[in-house]
């Protein structure tokens, strides 16, 4: 065998659509963790610094932020191991692979096995799906806030007044409702808005919001691609059941002929039929 027609081989075995859905998860989960962990702590130094003045006002809220990051540190150790045991068995299921190591034989365990990896993974689909809505929460509040802001710089050039214009982070639950002064108003939000914190937290909860989509988007291609991975050893189980029974059905005609099975043209019928010499 040539050096290409080894290099055509080994790449005919690898597992594209595993690889891309493994790629996009890989991706998607860096940046939701890296970027959420970081957003977290940018989120408890503004509360702290413009939103709250007592420590007990937002304990509960630091308490909350210090459990999402060990969350995140979780997600981020499952996804990894997750990812890699389905490129694994993307690999060992590929048709290449099946023909460099022998003829596949799919047992009871293995077809559990992909039945349980279909199951984990549309259960992680359902989950994300409720993780992304929740990661859109913190992006509508600080788009809501940089509005305001907006129009805030607007109208100091009118005469309107512009303290009526807040940000109360009471009622996104941030903070109970007995803290202060819990909200931000007219310039004073300004100011807060043109800070390298608020502007920072706002870009990386942007980053959440995409990687939580994009893992999101992996994780569909991944369960779409292992249903249609069932379907196709499916066929082939098909196919070998039909194969072994015309075996069968073959070897029961030759026993029953008692012997090899001869063509109807033998040679001793050919010679009957021609004239004589």
């Amino acid at each position: 065998m040539g050096c290409y027609d080894c290099c055509m081989k080994c790449l005919g075995g690898v597992p594209y659509c595993s690889l891309v859905a493994t790629l996009l998860c890989f991706s998607g989960i860096a940046l939701f963790c890296g970027c959420g962990h970081q957003a977290l702590t940018e989120t408890e130094r503004l509360i702290e610094t413009y939103f709250a003045r007592n420590l007990q006002d937002y304990i509960t809220l630091a308490y909350l932020i210090q459990y999402f990051q060990y969350v995140i540190y979780g997600l981020a150790s499952f996804f990894f191991l997750y990812c890699i045991v389905l490129l694994a068995e993307g690999f060992y299921t590929t048709s290449a692979t099946r023909q460099t190591f022998g003829e596949f034989r799919s047992t009871l365990c293995g077809r559990c096995l992909s039945s349980t990896f279909i199951l984990i993974t549309y259960l992680l689909v359902v989950v994300w799906l409720l993780v992304f809505a929740f990661s859109a929460l913190p992006v509508y509040f600080f788009y809501n806030m940089d509005t305001t802001c907006h129009t805030i710089t607007v109208l100091t050039e009118t005469p309107a007044s512009i303290n009526q214009l807040c940000i109360d982070a009471r009622q996104y639950g941030l903070l109970p409702w007995n803290a202060m002064p819990g909200k931000a108003c007219g310039m004073t939000l300004s100011t807060v808005c043109k800070t390298r914190e608020f502007r920072l937290t706002y870009d990386l909860y942007i980053a959440t919001f995409a990687g939580a989509g994009i893992t999101l988007l992996a994780l569909i291609h991944c369960s779409l691609q292992l249903a249609v991975r069932q379907v196709d050893l499916k066929e082939e189980r098909r196919q070998e059941k039909e194969k072994r029974k015309s075996y069968e059905l073959y070897g029961r005609l030759q026993k029953d002929i008692g012997g090899t099975m001869r063509s109807p043209y033998a040679p001793h019928i050919i010679s009957d039929s021609l004239p004589p010499d």
